[in-house]
């Protein structure tokens, strides 16, 4: 209905330059096609992709002027012909692949879910990309078992964390790396059952001190470079390596011989191309994941919360590695 239409401020990358060239600017909104629904957004997260793309150098390249963001948090304010499920005033939280910094969105409702109820706002709207990204890679791709061992890489940042909160829900133990002793600390209280600063230990070696000898079942790297190329010598027999990122601005290499000698797995992860593929298995993990937040009290750790004008900072601050966790924008 034309009444619901109104302006709106959203951040946007008109150009591919990084973070320092993005705008805020004022939008109109439009009307629901059928299927869709208009929500007001509370918060937003930061997400390594919502970086790239503003150099043109993640997977997807949205066509120019895109507004940014991959997922937050808000009430609907308005249903379009055809939904069911959801009702005008309803808490959710919403995913994509940009739209989300923003005060309204408009979004199909495929890309809707109710929100968690033990999460606010902000946890709600740092929760979704991250979480369904350790949930897929240790799940459906790792095919992680209860007293299986995990080495995760980065465990102080986004995909990191939630992946030692998710690997440990599902009755795994825990190795965690990372850079610091402030990123170790948001490990160990995520649930690692052992930490490794990298700068300061060699981390094939702790592993293989905290497995005997033995290795680990699962490596989940959201890293890459050198991470990735070490990781092999800590696997187990029949291992498995999930690629899921490349932090480091490499994705790395690694050695196939080693990887063949031990049996293992090298997997490629990508969380939103699993369920946008097969849209049946990615209702099944979001239902999964859910049940698994509420038994469990899965939270995301928020490093940080910016106001809706600062979010270049933001942006510039994750380039820089100045931040831990999760970065949320508070929008309204």
């Amino acid at each position: 209905m034309n009444s619901q239409i109104s302006f709106y401020r959203a951040l946007v990358c008109s150009h591919l330059n990084g973070p320092a060239q993005i705008e805020l600017k004022t939008l109109q909104g439009r009307e629901l096609a059928a299927g869709e629904v208009r929500i007001s957004v509370k918060a937003a997260a930061l997400n390594f992709p919502d970086l790239l793309m503003t150099y043109g150098k993640y997977q997807f390249r949205p066509e120019l002027p895109f507004i940014l963001g991959m997922e937050g948090a808000g009430v609907i304010l308005q249903t379009g012909e055809g939904v069911t499920g959801f009702q005008v005033g309803e808490a959710v939280t919403f995913r994509g692949k940009t739209g989300a910094i923003a005060e309204e969105i408009v979004v199909g409702i495929e890309n809707v879910s109710s929100m968690v109820p033990t999460l606010s706002y902000e946890e709600a709207a740092a929760f979704g990309v991250t979480f369904q990204t350790a949930y897929v890679a240790l799940v459906p791709r790792a095919n992680l078992k209860a007293g299986q061992v995990v080495l995760i890489h980065g465990a102080g940042g986004g995909v990191g964390q939630a992946s030692v909160a998710v690997a440990k829900a599902l009755g795994g133990t825990v190795i965690a790396t990372a850079s610091t002793d402030e990123k170790l600390s948001i490990a160990k209280t995520s649930g690692a059952d052992h930490v490794i600063n990298y700068r300061k230990q060699n981390f094939v070696e702790e592993v293989h001190k905290y497995t005997n000898g033995r290795g680990v079942d699962v490596v989940l790297d959201p890293v890459g470079g050198d991470a990735l190329r070490q990781s092999v010598f800590c696997l187990a027999w029949q291992g498995r390596i999930l690629s899921v990122g490349f932090a480091s601005g490499s994705f790395g290499e690694v050695d196939l011989r080693e990887l063949q000698r031990r049996g293992g797995e090298l997997v490629g992860v990508r969380a939103g191309e699993y369920g946008r593929r097969n849209p049946a298995a990615g209702r099944q993990v979001h239902s999964e994941l859910f049940d698994l937040a509420i038994r469990k009290s899965l939270k995301p750790y928020i490093g940080k919360t910016w106001e809706l004008q600062n979010c270049r900072d933001a942006l510039i601050a994750m380039e820089r590695r100045e931040v831990v966790g999760k970065q949320v924008i508070r929008i309204k």
